[in-house]
């Protein structure tokens, strides 16, 4: 198996990484937003109103 980061081969501590930098350098993607998941945008997924007829700024 070769480390997505850097391709070397991965050691069994780190793995699917070759090491601790290459885990943290996919994980700061991660964090930065360098890596996306395809789907809808969360405010056009989040509803209007709740079905009781609250909006959601109501509830606290």
């Amino acid at each position: 198996m070769s480390c997505p980061i850097c391709g070397r081969k991965t050691e069994t501590a780190s793995r699917p990484f070759c090491s601790k930098r290459c885990a943290d350098v996919d994980l700061a993607r991660w964090l930065g937003g360098g890596y996306r998941i395809a789907g809808e945008d969360a405010e056009e997924s989040l509803p209007d109103q709740e079905p009781d007829g609250a909006g959601p700024e109501s509830r606290h």
